[in-house]
């Protein structure tokens, strides 16, 4: 069942989602005005929701179920990138990020089952494939922090392909809950407060640094990620001019670690990190 469009699109948005789709026999059958509603998809046995579509900005997404246009998490999603782009100092992207968004579970871990039969069970995932920057997850109780965490990483990538993964982890936790206006992220704070109370935990950014493989990463590999994202955001504008300059570095080539560029303003970070740890569990400055 074909639904209404959101929203027509325009030959330029039509031109940029179709450069992003090179999925092996691809066929896309469209009479009339050209509209994503307006074609057909056919790719079994994938079973992507395409029958509706909303276009913002460079976000295109798809549903299988009736989304207002208008909605308030697609809204914030919007903000999202506005702030991240201008707290970053990042450079504007036209990259289209595709978000595919299933009515239920079931529907969502079918097609992951047949389209990523090696992916974790995951409530959601981003996959970059090429230049082709995708969002799959459903609309479920934590659909707003999931949405957050995984287009925050199509943000990201639209800009630094090659971002590495201790940085775009960080920074998806960091705008994940509360979409980066204080970078709060309870779970992940009390997560580390536990670990380090009962001494199973210290920060360790070098460590970090060396993990290349997101299937590598643990519960405690996240929330450190985010702690590092909070601490260099947050804290002073010379760290965050640092991170800054880093980001721009890695989306130019540069391979020079966050850690020896810390080390050169503070000799002493990992005491940094941890006070400011302590400064959140002791004035809970950023609880909300």
């Amino acid at each position: 069942m074909v639904l209404p469009v959101k929203r027509w699109l325009t030959s330029t948005d039509f031109k940029k989602i179709m450069a992003r789709m090179q999925w092996d026999k691809l066929l896309l059958i469209c009479a009339g005005s050209v509209a994503v509603m307006g074609c057909r998809l056919y790719k079994p046995p994938s079973q992507l929701p395409v029958a509706s579509s909303i276009v913002l900005d460079e976000l295109v997404i798809y549903s299988d179920f009736q989304l207002p246009e208008n909605h308030r998490l697609l809204r914030d999603l919007e903000a999202m990138r506005e702030r991240l782009t201008t707290t970053l100092a990042l450079r504007p992207s036209n990259a289209p990020i595709e978000v595919y968004l299933f009515k239920t579970p079931r529907r969502y871990y079918r097609f992951l089952a047949r389209r990523y039969p090696d992916c974790p069970q995951r409530r959601a995932f981003f996959a970059q494939n090429g230049s082709r920057l995708c969002v799959y997850t459903y609309w479920g109780d934590q659909v707003s922090e999931d949405l957050s965490h995984e287009v925050c990483h199509g943000y990201l990538h639209a800009t630094i392909p090659r971002i590495p993964l201790w940085i775009d982890e960080g920074i998806a936790e960091f705008y994940e809950a509360d979409r980066g206006n204080t970078g709060w992220n309870p779970s992940q704070y009390d997560l580390l407060i536990t670990a380090r109370e009962s001494q199973r935990w210290q920060p360790d950014l070098e460590r970090l640094e060396r993990l290349v493989q997101t299937e590598s990463l643990t519960e405690m590999d996240y929330a450190e990620a985010w702690l590092w994202a909070h601490f260099l955001l947050t804290t002073s504008e010379v760290r965050k001019a640092l991170l800054r300059e880093y980001l721009a570095d890695c989306g130019r080539g540069d391979v020079e670690s966050m850690s020896k560029r810390l080390s050169r303003v503070d000799p002493n970070y990992g005491q940094s990190v941890q006070q400011h740890l302590e400064r959140m569990r002791l004035n809970d400055v950023f609880a909300p």
